[in-house]
């Protein structure tokens, strides 16, 4: 009897892990195309030009319509609203990865999870990754933006938890990210 039981068991387990993975690559196929594969577009490959009067400005070049533009060369995010003007910007403390310059769109969401670093962090939004490492804005939860360690690499984009907190709501599935020089 413990012979015909253990098969059983098996069955249902082999029967399972068949659905699962059943169930896993249709979900995949069915990801709308624009969200499968973010790709960098050549729009925004190059340095976008600054306001040298007003360094918080929104960068020329960085689009139209409701976006984050996120500045590798400045360290800053701009929430963009549907007209085009910037209704909030903060500093962020890069990974040690940077995202090319390109337009992406949110593709996953993560309310608390641990960093790469260990950190406990909340707020996640991701929009790409480069050769293996997920790059994405959030918020540790204590709170604090310490400098990457140049030896891990990491493509967290710290924020304040203010900060992480409006981007969080902002930044749903399918939004735009910019990301300029």
């Amino acid at each position: 009897m413990a012979g015909s039981s253990s098969t059983f068991v098996a069955v249902l387990t082999a029967a399972a892990v068949a659905t699962v993975g059943f169930l896993a690559y249709r979900a995949s196929a069915s990801v709308p195309a624009g969200l499968a594969a973010p790709r960098p577009s050549a729009a925004a490959t190059t340095e976008a030009p600054r306001d040298t009067r007003n360094p918080t400005a929104l960068p020329a070049g960085s689009g139209t319509g409701a976006r984050v533009v996120y500045s590798v060369a400045d360290d800053r995010v701009w929430l963009t609203a549907s007209d085009g003007r910037a209704g909030r910007t903060f500093q962020v403390t890069p990974g040690s990865v940077d995202p090319l310059p390109g337009t992406y769109a949110v593709t996953s969401r993560s309310g608390a999870v641990t960093g790469t670093d260990g950190t406990p962090i909340e707020h996640v939004v991701r929009f790409t990754s480069v050769k293996g490492v997920s790059i994405g804005f959030s918020a540790a939860v204590d709170g604090s933006t310490p400098a990457p360690d140049p030896a891990r690499r990491t493509g967290g984009i710290r924020a304040s938890r203010a900060d992480g907190n409006a981007l969080w709501k902002f930044a749903t599935i399918g939004r735009r990210v910019v990301v300029v020089r």
